[in-house]
């Protein structure tokens, strides 16, 4: 275009005319593969926004379809707490298993076994699920799934993918939601893939195992502009809250989705009965090989919204959907030798050396045996030939030995007598072995980044890399050590200077007052999560009663199983345990009893921020109301008892208005923090 003298008023009309052709005309190409234009005529509305945008800067916004590609992400990712956790499925790997999953939906909620229940089929893409929140129809913020609770803030990539809208698709018929959480999968073509990885081998880089991982590795760039470079795909699959529009049904929801600019899932269809669900997942599975995308399934869902509030959640997934999938690919191959593995909870897992081989694209060289029960089941022995398979192709395992090819020279495989690391006593739980003493230095790295979570004790600058390097330079060598590192033993490690380990010590000294469930939870225990934690700090009430506690109390409370009270008994008769918890109380660390926490002007209360603070981080303001007893929730509900209100308010401070749920503003609630932290002794 040729630059030419144009008012602000007619710039700013032109400006919004040619975002909303483009983001149209980007929807008919990259979702419906169905251009209405010539990539010519493409070309020329992207020039004349970009020449604009240069003349009249004031007017650029980050949904901009010139902003496609921002700036790099400073130090790792931000975290993003889903507001609705993002749950797994439940796998069936059988008709039988999918048969079962209609009759266990039917026994739920009292149905005949002939009825014929509508259920909503699609493929099951093999990809790396991702949450993006678009706030009155504008690109908000991307977030991968991350553990369901939290996930990694990938903004920057997102606005990269050609099929992520920037803004919605205006509908005539279905109005924009004020607040719409879309969710579903970041893909890389199987062409795409092929292609990426010739390129990554010309260039001497090491190649990715499979498309999956190279869409989530280029989707988690520090760059931007890496991701840019790779031809990614988001095909959506629900959505979390939504505002404004209801639902009946599935469907509706991603009929929805398609017509505000997403690509939804093909084929996919609402069948009547488990008979139709299994004639779709044949069909998928035969046609599995020739998709353009990896598939390793295919998801099925009760399309009745109504059905799903019935039906509920466990702790895990959803029963009102299901995963079925397909028959993995499998090879057989030789167990070279046995090592063993110590987690971050000292479990001890056997993994099988394995003769190199190639399995759904991938050489696989080892393999796990989970457990010495499936040890037993197995009967697998060192040297044996067996038939190894990538389970939902993704881990390998091991899935049945080939005994007719034994030769007399094979070895049994034994479980350990003590830890493999640090030589400590190892018990038996159920199918596993455990070390059981906390410093073991197999797990100390990852039980150290474990206590330092947003979730546990929350100290900042304490990722896995410092983490390791405190325990390689055997500055910590048990996770009370954490509380006694000094500035000069930090300013030994390679990345520190004077500003950082100011930070990671004023961090460490802000962890030494956590809530009971927090410092329950920060420990490690095995089979003691975030949750069990919360259960046992609000019975308990303070740590001398819960450290003391015997087995057959734990197990009189509601939702503490034997295998949990075990743990916990076993893990306080461990000498090592108890003196390195006392080694941290005479460090300052005191955990603050149930009722202490009350005294805080936030104890029990559900806060909610909107608007930017001047003081501090989000995240830190989030972090201070967890700490002295509050919940921090993303959205306003009936359930919200205060509302913080920072500079630029969204749309969380009008829903506050209209429910009558008390607001204040950032003066208020830096009192309310004075205040809580001296009911509770925090010297800061």
């Amino acid at each position: 275009m040729k630059k030419k003298k144009i008012s602000k008023e007619e710039a700013k009309k032109r400006i919004e005319e040619l975002r909303e052709l483009i983001n149209y005309h980007n929807y008919r190409y990259y979702v419906l593969n169905d251009p209405v234009i010539s990539d010519a005529e493409y070309d020329e509305l992207f020039r004349e926004l970009q020449e604009l945008e240069e003349m009249f800067p004031e007017f650029i916004t980050p949904d901009s379809p010139t902003q496609r590609v921002g700036a790099p992400v400073k130090e790792g990712f931000r975290p993003v707490r889903h507001s609705v956790p993002m749950l797994s499925l439940q796998d069936a790997r059988n008709e039988d298993e999918i048969r079962e999953f209609d009759a266990r939906i039917k026994r739920f909620l009292n149905l005949p076994m002939n009825t014929l229940i509508e259920y909503s089929v699609e493929p099951k893409y093999d990809g790396l699920s991702c949450e993006i929140v678009y706030r009155n129809g504008r690109l908000e913020v991307a977030s991968t799934r991350g553990d369901g609770y939290v996930g990694e803030d990938v903004t920057p990539n997102v606005k990269t993918i050609k099929t992520v809208p920037l803004r919605l698709i205006k509908n005539e018929d279905l109005p924009i939601p004020p607040l719409l959480e879309v969710r579903g999968e970041v893909l890389m073509p199987k062409k795409d893939f092929e292609e990426l990885n010739k390129e990554l081998i010309r260039r001497g880089e090491k190649p990715f195992a499979n498309p999956r991982n190279a869409a989530s590795g280029s989707l988690r760039q520090l760059d931007p502009s890496i991701t840019a470079q790779r031809r990614l795909d988001f095909i959506t699959w629900g959505v979390g809250l939504v505002e404004g529009v209801t639902f009946k049904k599935h469907s509706e929801i991603i009929e929805a989705l398609g017509k505000w600019g997403f690509k939804t899932a093909n084929p996919r269809a609402v069948v009547k009965g488990i008979d139709k669900v299994i004639e779709f997942y044949k069909k998928m599975e035969s046609i599995r090989d020739d998709f353009e995308y990896e598939l390793d399934g295919v998801v099925v869902k009760v399309n009745d919204l109504d059905l799903w509030e019935k039906l509920g959640t466990t702790a895990r997934s959803p029963r009102y959907a299901i995963a079925a999938k397909f028959k993995p690919r499998q090879r057989t191959t030789r167990i070279l030798d046995v090592v063993y593995q110590v987690g971050r909870t000292g479990t001890i897992t056997p993994v099988a050396v394995l003769e190199p081989v190639e399995v759904g694209g991938v050489v696989v060289s080892r393999a796990t045996l989970h457990n010495f029960d499936e040890v037993e089941r197995l009967g697998v022995m060192i040297g044996d030939k067996v038939l190894v398979q990538r389970a939902g192709d993704v881990i390998p395992e091991i899935v049945m030995v080939i005994k007719e090819e034994r030769t007399g020279k094979e070895r049994p495989i034994t479980p350990p007598k003590e830890c493999p690391v640090c030589k400590a006593e190892v018990v038996r739980e159920g199918a596993y072995y455990k070390c059981v003493n906390a410093s073991c230095p197999a797990k100390l790295v990852q039980a150290l980044r474990h206590m330092a979570s947003r979730r546990a004790l929350d100290i900042e600058g304490l990722g896995e890399k410092t983490a390791r390097l405190l325990v390689e330079k055997g500055f910590v060598k048990d996770l009370a050590d954490i509380f006694y590192l000094t500035k000069e033993q930090l300013l030994q490690l390679p990345g520190f200077a004077e500003k950082s380990a100011d930070n990671l010590l004023k961090g460490i000294e802000r962890a030494k007052n956590p809530t009971l469930a927090k410092f329950i939870y920060a420990l490690g225990i095995p089979n003691v999560g975030e949750y069990t934690a919360g259960v046992l700090a609000e019975h308990f009430k303070s740590w001398e009663r819960f450290s003391n506690a015997s087995f057959d109390e734990l197990i009189s409370i509601k939702g503490i199983g034997p295998e949990t009270a075990m743990s916990i008994v076993k893990f306080f008769k461990e000498p090592r345990n108890r003196e390195m918890i006392e080694k941290m109380f005479k460090a300052g660390v005191k955990p603050q009893a149930v009722e202490e926490v009350k005294g805080s002007p936030f104890a029990g209360k559900v806060v909610v921020f909107t608007g930017a603070l001047s003081s501090m981080t989000r995240d830190e303001a989030k972090s201070w109301v967890e700490r002295l007893g509050g919940k921090v929730s993303n959205s306003v509900s009936r359930k919200t008892d205060l509302v913080v209100v920072g500079e630029n308010p969204g749309s969380k401070y009008q829903r506050a208005q209209q429910l009558g749920i008390k607001m204040i503003n950032e003066e208020e609630f830096l009192k309310m923090l004075e205040e809580g932290k001296k009911a509770l002794g925090i010297k800061e």
